[in-house]
């Protein structure tokens, strides 16, 4: 297989971006991050090209491009890790790992992701329904990490990737992590892992 040509382009504040980012660098993969940082750049018809819903992050792989982070872990499984168990084979676990990527689509989002975005970009939404979102799927997580090691299987796997960012990062939503002990420890666990990059923090606004 000759070398990748791969591009990443994101927000280096973004969990979705991150989450690619992470994956490409535990995978040891070469490539280079474009920074989309701004609302016109998305708009431009360069990057619209690339994505015509405007969205990030994109990546390029030679001539192919693939919107969406959890697309992108997917593409970056199949392609240059197919045996490393990212996306297990067996069945009841690749079931497993597809219901935390919706979970990292889903409640991820709309709790600890939606939290952040409102104090770090400035967003808008019900701040009690977003923080009892976010407490929801944390103590949902906290149980089911407190048997198992990761959320999937016995390993990491796009699970874990999917699901990191924006949970590690919650603090910066003003969504505490101190009542989930089983969630901070398997952060511990993926930042331990081999290749392991972190995701830029954001200050957190001092509380009136």
């Amino acid at each position: 297989m000759s070398d990748p040509d791969l591009t990443l382009y994101g927000l280096r504040l973004s969990g979705h971006s991150h989450r690619a980012e992470l994956f490409l660098s535990l995978l040891g993969l070469p490539y280079r991050f474009v920074e989309v940082a701004s609302a016109e750049q998305r708009a431009a018809t360069a990057f619209q090209r690339l994505n015509p819903l405007g969205q990030i992050p994109v990546l390029a792989d030679g001539a192919a491009v693939i919107p969406d982070s959890n697309a992108i872990l997917a593409y970056l499984a199949a392609r240059y890790a197919p045996d490393g168990g990212w996306m297990p084979a067996d069945p009841l676990a690749a079931a497993s790992v597809q219901r935390w990527l919706s979970i990292a689509a889903g409640e991820i989002r709309t709790g600890p992701a939606l939290a952040r975005l409102m104090v770090v970009f400035g967003a808008t939404a019900d701040r009690a329904t977003v923080h009892a979102t976010a407490a929801r799927i944390l103590t949902f997580m906290d149980g089911h990490l407190a048997e198992r090691p990761y959320l999937a299987t016995e390993r990491a796997t796009l699970a874990d990737i999917a699901c990191y960012s924006y949970v590690a990062h919650a603090p910066e939503g003003g969504v505490s992590l101190a009542p989930y002990p089983a969630v901070r420890a398997w952060i511990a666990r993926v930042e331990a892992l081999p290749g392991f990059i972190p995701m830029p923090s954001s200050p957190i606004p001092e509380q009136a």
